[in-house]
């Protein structure tokens, strides 16, 4: 598999660190204990500062210039274009607008630290840069978990920051509580709740970056009412033929496909999508170790049976696209929460949620 971790050749150690388990690919620093703040940053290489510079194009003739036209040594100031330039060793990141605002390494980091009120219970688990740094991201697991069953089903709870340098996306921060049994992030989003803050590099991004930590402080609540509601689909028993039903359901691509599954017209489907939901099925019968004997054969261990295909089962080009199918709003992200709504409205209404 590729990867695309930044490699600093002043340092001469790529970007990137994680704690007790082994690194990206073996790449990176690997540390024994959970680093603060100050030493996540730089054990990721992660502490530069990005600055915004005019950009200037040659010209072979200057007729004339006036005080919008700005010329230096036969070069061209191009209006209301900036580049963006790390300051330890001048990489040029990317081009952006004159209302693209900078929020610093160090700015992303803080976030993290607000979630909890200090540093004292947040602990930075992997942080790293792609490219030449100009997307960071960083995983920070909270304390506590959620305890599913009889307590022997247990899910951390992660969030996840990534940001880039070079206009190309929006700051996103995420709750993510990851399954501890088969490392399956579920994804959920309850009503009236959200588990994804996207802040714009606009002017005021660093005080909503300030400000979103009282929105992810919502992570403790959000995570109450999981475990209620996972505590509770581990009590409901579901058979073969549902559990085959549900992921249709939620891996269903279109409306086309959805009316033919409503009508039991099975002969109308496609191949490929007979085929994936033959795998997930075939992974949701056949791995006794992805599931604990509290939840095998419920809800909940029908819901897990989704969110763990696309996490093991289903096959991404490098690590970059499966991280933006799971957690930055792709396709297993979006199924798993449809996964999410479907054992819901079962929960509620049995086969009926079918019709």
């Amino acid at each position: 598999m590729a990867h695309n971790l930044n490699f600093n050749e002043r340092t001469g150690r790529y970007s990137f660190f994680s704690v007790q388990q082994k690194a990206w690919h073996g790449l990176g620093q690997i540390v024994t204990d959970y680093p603060t703040s100050a030493e996540a940053i730089k054990h990721a290489g992660l502490d530069y500062e990005v600055i915004k510079s005019p950009l200037y194009s040659k010209v072979s003739n200057v007729i004339d210039s006036n005080d919008s036209i700005s010329i230096r040594d036969n070069e061209l100031k191009v209006p209301n274009y900036f580049a963006t330039t790390r300051t330890d060793n001048n990489t040029v990141l990317g081009v952006v607008g004159k209302e693209y605002h900078i929020v610093q390494n160090c700015e992303a980091f803080s976030f993290f630290d607000a979630i909890v009120g200090g540093t004292d219970g947040i602990m930075y688990e992997t942080a790293g840069a792609l490219g030449n740094g100009e997307r960071i991201f960083i995983t920070a697991k909270l304390p506590n978990y959620i305890r599913v069953g009889n307590g022997d089903d247990i899910t951390e709870k992660y969030i996840f920051l990534t940001t880039s340098h070079d206009g190309s996306g929006s700051i996103t921060a995420a709750f993510t509580p990851v399954r501890i049994v088969c490392q399956n992030t579920l994804n959920a989003s309850l009503r009236n709740m959200s588990n994804v803050v996207r802040i714009r590099h606009t002017s005021g991004a660093k005080q909503r970056l300030e400000n979103a930590h009282k929105v992810m402080g919502l992570a403790n609540e959000f995570s109450n009412q999981l475990e209620g509601i996972f505590n509770n689909w581990a009590k409901v028993k579901v058979n073969d033929n549902e559990v085959k039903k549900m992921i249709q359901f939620a891996l269903c691509p279109n409306k086309e496909t959805l009316q033919y599954l409503k009508t039991g017209n099975d002969a109308e489907l496609s191949t490929v999508f007979k085929n994936t939901v033959e795998d997930a099925f075939a992974y949701a019968m056949t791995s006794d170790s992805q599931q604990m004997n509290t939840t095998k054969g419920t809800l909940f261990g029908a819901y897990n049976a989704v969110t763990g295909y696309y996490q093991n089962v289903r096959s991404y080009k490098d690590n970059e696209a499966k991280l933006q199918s799971i957690i930055l709003g792709g396709t297993a992200q979006l199924k798993s929460q449809k996964a999410f709504e479907i054992c819901t409205n079962f929960q509620n209404m049995g086969t009926n949620c079918f019709n």
